[in-house]
């Protein structure tokens, strides 16, 4: 089992940057595949961005490919989310989770975190 914190989420203006983190418990982090979500007010949660055990693959939604960043650091057991040119439509609760293979689907992630508010301002 794998608990799941993030953080630095926070208020930005439209085109500026954040980087989230999340921070694993556990000593197997590197066995899990991890991935980002977020949810919208009103709408359903979606796929962001996934990285492979060893951070050597990655894949994301079409919406944030070429200005969101997912990478990860197995000696720290954190993933991060590196998120630039940001638009209002990147507001969302956004949330890691791990999972043990595949990518995309919220059903391939077995382990989820609490959220983290992001507000980006026009």
């Amino acid at each position: 089992q794998v608990q799941l914190v993030e953080s630095g989420g926070g208020l930005v203006q439209a085109g500026g940057s954040l980087r989230l983190s999340c921070a694993a418990s556990g000593r197997t982090f590197s066995s899990y595949a991890m991935g980002w979500f977020r949810q919208a007010p009103g709408k359903e949660r979606e796929f962001v961005a996934h990285i492979n055990r060893s951070g050597g693959s990655t894949y994301y939604a079409d919406s944030v490919k070429g200005r969101f960043t997912i990478s990860r650091d197995n000696a720290k057991n954190t993933v991060y989310l590196q998120m630039n040119s940001l638009k209002p439509e990147d507001t969302a609760v956004y949330y890691c989770a791990a999972g043990y293979g595949g990518w995309g689907s919220q059903a391939k992630y077995r382990y989820w975190g609490q959220g983290t508010q992001v507000t980006v301002s026009s």
